[in-house]
């Protein structure tokens, strides 16, 4: 399983990426070990995650969502805040 996760960081960029394990991840991002945009841009949390069944189908949305503008993004976050969650 992948998951597909966007993490908003102190300066209030949004950093979307992908993994096997959220919770390490995350931890890696917060500790500066995680990737070098988010030893730039420190992060502060996870906004979104969902799930995904294959490395492949985790990439693709992942290259879906860096290509939104952020208030698309926002969105997204939104909606699944208010119950609305999208099938994989």
């Amino acid at each position: 399983m992948y998951y597909v996760y966007l993490i908003l960081c102190k300066d209030n960029t949004i950093y979307t990426g992908i993994t096997t394990n959220l919770e390490r991840r995350f931890k890696e991002h917060k500790e500066g070990t995680g990737g070098a945009y988010t030893r730039a841009h420190p992060v502060k949390k996870i906004l979104y995650s969902e799930r995904r069944k294959t490395r492949s189908s985790a990439s693709k949305r992942e290259a879906e969502i860096k290509s939104w503008e952020k208030g698309r993004k926002l969105a997204l976050i939104k909606a699944a805040s208010n119950g609305c969650f999208f099938v994989c």
